[in-house]
């Protein structure tokens, strides 16, 4: 055969049924010869014994490949490469599908596949190509995350890991061509078409399927040329509000899910902004962007809320601190720049958007407004000012409770 294997990635959270998703497929009549890659954090990979149980396939034929202690997106990318690169020279499958992780970022997956990984000898874009990212969630889990205000998983990370289930939740969701709403049948039909809603404003891209017990149509998912590195990448529905504006459609509007972005051109005063942060409503699922803290001139600040996770904190840098040559290359990339530069700050300010549901817009944008500077105290010496978001270690901010 000549032709590049097709690969499809299951993602999910802990819980949210990839493995159960996986069993089916496998049992289905498909009219593939697959192999199965199956990554568990633990040291003993349960999933793949459980799928072992499940198919006719076996880890003693190499058909399925197992990779614990550790994930595929971070410290077992060259492991993966290895295992597929192996699996490939006797050739006896026609398409692998990959179950990651609950705790997996799916973009370094994806990179993996479409683009090799420096620090490993086996390039794979030359055997497989990338199909269709695909990522489970757990309807139920989501539902009384709604209902409850608290978080939307299930089930705790894996031990030795400090990524917050939630902030992978969101980014497994960001980032698919294909989203499988499982569990629905422990969920009332109302409350998926408003689960499905807050989906469809995360991520609008994705085509939404709803399954019960992982069991989907295999077309759905095997060999569908959905994906597509760039446009999935840029695909998230918070990238989506900052650059073309408000996109919500009347499904949306009808359950209550609304987003709208807080721009300025002033920073922040840091305590003001750092209460504002511990308080935020439950009901705003995902916030995301840069903000200007006065008194870190040196630095842009990024905010990342995922469910009931808020991490504030160093992120990157203005382009008013690159050196002059640097700035005059972004402003011919960035047709518009040099006419939004302030003399003073540069391009230096705010920029954040909110999604949730049934939560006042207004009013939050009203407490924003007050977190930034008065006409006052842009003349205060901001150096004076406490910094709570200088230390690596203090980014991730307890919610207070209502």
């Amino acid at each position: 055969m000549s032709q590049t294997i097709p690969v499809t990635v299951l993602s999910g959270a802990l819980g949210a049924g990839k493995t159960t998703t996986l069993n089916h497929l496998l049992t289905e009549d498909h009219g593939y010869e697959v192999a199965v890659l199956v990554n568990d954090m633990g040291e003993v990979n349960i999933d793949a014994n459980h799928v072992e149980q499940q198919s006719e396939l076996s880890q003693a034929d190499e058909e399925i490949i197992e990779l614990s202690n550790g994930c595929i997106c971070c410290r077992l990318r060259g492991d993966m490469l290895d295992a597929v690169g192996a699996l490939v020279e006797n050739r006896e499958f026609d398409y692998l599908l990959v179950e990651s992780s609950g705790i997996s970022e799916p973009i370094p997956v994806a990179q993996t596949f479409a683009l090799g990984f420096d620090h490993a000898e086996y390039d794979p874009t030359g055997d497989y190509h990338l199909d269709t990212m695909v990522s489970v969630v757990d309807a139920h889990a989501m539902y009384q995350g709604f209902d409850s205000g608290k978080t939307l998983t299930s089930d705790d990370p894996a031990a030795g890991t400090d990524r917050i289930p939630e902030e992978v939740l969101l980014d497994q969701i960001e980032f698919c061509d294909v989203l499988l709403l499982n569990k629905c049948d422990l969920v009332p039909d109302d409350e998926l078409d408003e689960i499905e809603a807050v989906l469809k404003v995360l991520q609008p891209r994705a085509k939404i399927i709803r399954t019960e017990f992982g069991s989907v149509d295999p077309a759905e998912i095997l060999e569908t040329g959905r994906f597509d590195f760039e446009e999935a990448q840029n695909s998230a529905g918070w990238k989506h509000e900052l650059q073309e504006g408000h996109h919500h459609d009347d499904a949306a509007a009808e359950h209550g899910v609304e987003s709208f972005v807080f721009r300025a051109d002033r920073p922040f005063h840091p305590e003001r902004f750092e209460k504002l942060l511990r308080h935020l409503p439950s009901a705003v699922i995902r916030a995301k962007g840069f903000f200007w803290s006065a008194g870190r001139e040196d630095v842009a600040m990024g905010l990342d809320k995922a469910g009931q996770s808020v991490r504030a904190g160093p992120k990157g840098q203005w382009i008013a601190n690159l050196p002059a040559q640097q700035q005059q290359r972004y402003f011919q990339a960035v047709p518009g720049l040099e006419d939004d530069w302030d003399d003073q700050w540069g391009d230096r300010g705010v920029q954040l958007v909110f999604i949730g549901r049934d939560f006042e817009a207004a009013e939050l944008e009203a407490w924003l407004e007050d977190c930034l500077l008065s006409d006052a105290e842009m003349d205060d010496d901001w150096n004076t000012y406490p910094d709570p978001f200088s230390l690596e270690d203090q980014r991730e901010l307890a919610l207070a409770d209502d």
